[in-house]
């Protein structure tokens, strides 16, 4: 837990003016959830979907992750159930909000456009880009007009006090919020960076296609270093194989990192997969290198990695779907051992 925090956040403050944003860092946020053997120890922590029936679905964990948009480091992660009391996104990002640090501009989807979580990063000195949230309407005839549907209003405090908030923090809570709203090809994007003289409609619109980023290092943790389906069959082990996976990643984005250093490369436009396919090519080369020569081949490598960069992929439209088609095995609708002993008896398996 602690080696994946410290080499996230070295990598983060080690990053070059150039890989920022106007000069500022831009951390990511998002959740994703990660599945695990069926044992009684890891339902009992991670229940299953409520939608399933028991014996039949697989305990799951949500993950909320803060990323660095410049070096792509996992700077900290929240791990908790799938269902149940302060176990949404939301709850999750707050129990590593100190991972965030004064002149950060967090980077979200319209799920974390949320007034109070606004708020509580304005208080730590960081700035919000998110996409507005469904619920929430937004007329550009209204408020302070800066440009076309551009403009800044005021939010008013919600009446309703969240569950997980006290009596008294609510009351702390300011009554109106001042917000920048912009619509560029059919979305409205919220913010706290206000001056436009500083940033542009195009420049927040721009940095807010960044936001998909996070989707492919989730891809690569999960995919790539094949933590989607975890292997451990209790919850102490299910979180270490969780901060396993996120370490190795963090190295592989460290040495993706001093490669692009080197030959004066932003780091998101080299491979994250031809980076681990070098990795494992050079790695029986490593060994068998004299310890004169490893400074040598380790240039070598980082030549290598850097010849696998990765074009510019923003404002790409996939389908959320796959090509290959199941094996034609029907679900399974009852626990294994019943549906074994209805063979068994003769009868018709589910």
């Amino acid at each position: 837990m602690r080696l994946v925090r410290d080499t996230g956040r070295l990598l983060h403050l080690k990053s070059e003016e150039g890989w920022k944003w106007k000069g500022r860092s831009v951390k990511l946020v998002d959740g994703t959830t990660v599945s695990m053997p069926d044992t009684p120890e890891n339902q009992k922590t991670y229940p299953q979907s409520e939608g399933q029936k028991p014996g039949v679905g697989f305990p799951i964990a949500r993950l909320v992750a803060i990323i660095s948009l410049s070096c792509g480091a996992v700077l900290d992660v929240a791990i908790g159930p799938y269902k149940g009391k302060e176990t949404g996104e939301h709850a999750l990002l707050r129990q590593i909000l100190g991972s965030i640090s004064a002149g950060d501009i967090i980077l979200g989807d319209r799920y974390y456009c949320s007034y109070f979580l606004i708020v509580m990063l304005q208080r730590l000195g960081a700035d919000s880009v998110f996409q507005i949230h469904g619920s929430r309407k937004s007329d550009f005839r209204r408020g302070k007009q800066i440009g076309k549907k551009d403009h800044i209003v005021i939010w008013e405090k919600p009446k309703q006090r969240p569950n997980w908030m006290d009596e008294s923090m609510y009351l702390q809570m300011p009554d109106l919020l001042t917000i920048r709203e912009i619509k560029i090809n059919g979305k409205v994007i919220t913010t706290t960076l206000l001056n436009p003289k500083e940033v542009k409609r195009k420049e927040i619109d721009e940095l807010y296609t960044k936001r998909w980023l996070i989707e492919v290092d989730f891809r690569f943790i999960k995919t790539v270093l094949q933590m989607d389906v975890l292997r451990c069959k209790t919850p102490d082990m299910v979180c270490k194989e969780i901060w396993v996976h996120l370490l190795a990643y963090n190295l592989i984005r460290t040495v993706m990192a001093q490669a692009a250093h080197r030959y004066n490369l932003p780091p998101r436009t080299l491979s994250f997969k031809g980076t681990l396919q070098q990795l494992n090519a050079f790695k029986e080369t490593f060994l068998r290198t004299a310890k004169k020569r490893l400074s040598i081949m380790c240039g070598y490598l980082l030549k290598a990695i850097a010849s696998h960069r990765v074009g510019d992929r923003s404002r790409r439209s996939e389908p959320r779907a796959v090509k290959r088609r199941r094996k034609p095995y029907p679900l399974l609708t009852k626990p294994r051992e019943e549906a074994r002993n209805e063979l068994c008896g003769g009868a018709v398996s589910a």
